[in-house]
């Protein structure tokens, strides 16, 4: 079963066609113009203008790839500027308070308060999903990191699934305590019920972060 993605209609900065590009391209990650038009509904020549506006402003910004035989072909991808556009949700005042707590209590400290975050989630979750079969429990677990600024959208059947989040709300944050990333590995693995292995990482320069899930033998 697929879930759609969540919280599409306010991730972006801008509205109507542009923004609709900007999406695609961040759920994306690396497309053609053709394949953009396809995905938005646009004529091939729309989108071509539209790309070269986002181009000028610094949020598009594209790659020479080769796909067998031929000529390379042209594949867009956001530019670094086009993140500021998604959300970022209290990042200057958690930043205040995790400097706080590692000039007061250390680093450990930082990173355990982090971690309450998913704990929390977990905790809210578990009572919803009790019993639950692996599609509702990936519905569910998708609405809820949608709700917090993950443009998260994912897909299960009885044995397994996949999970994508297309944003990080907490980036920056994550960057300075990836512990954070292991926190979500292990928050996923709880409430989905399954064994979450990570696949593709933002931090390690991926367009988003990608989990496969294996439930396990009893919902087989």
């Amino acid at each position: 079963m697929a879930v759609p993605i969540g919280g599409a209609a306010d991730t972006s900065g801008l509205k109507g066609p542009r923004g609709a590009i900007l999406l695609a391209l961040r759920r994306r990650g690396r497309v053609t113009a053709r394949d953009l038009a396809r995905e938005v509904g646009l004529s091939l020549n729309a989108v071509r203008h539209h790309l070269k506006e986002l181009e000028a402003e610094a949020l598009v910004r594209y790659e020479r790839e080769h796909r067998g035989v031929g000529a390379p072909v042209f594949v867009y991808l956001l530019a670094p500027a086009a993140d500021s556009l998604f959300p970022r949700r209290y990042r200057e005042t958690l930043e205040m308070l995790l400097d706080y707590v590692v000039a007061h209590e250390g680093r450990a400290a930082a990173a355990a308060a982090l971690e309450s975050h998913f704990d929390a989630m977990a905790e809210r979750l578990h009572s919803e999903l009790h019993g639950a079969a692996p599609e509702a429990r990936m519905a569910a677990v998708v609405r809820a990191l949608s709700d917090a600024g993950y443009m998260a959208e994912g897909q299960a059947t009885f044995c397994c699934g996949t999970l994508t989040e297309h944003n990080c709300a907490i980036r920056e944050v994550a960057e300075r305590f990836p512990e954070v990333c292991a926190a979500e590995e292990r928050f996923l693995a709880s409430v989905l019920g399954g064994t979450v292995e990570r696949r593709r990482h933002m931090l390690h320069g991926c367009g988003g972060c990608e989990y496969q899930v294996r439930f396990p033998q009893e919902n087989v």
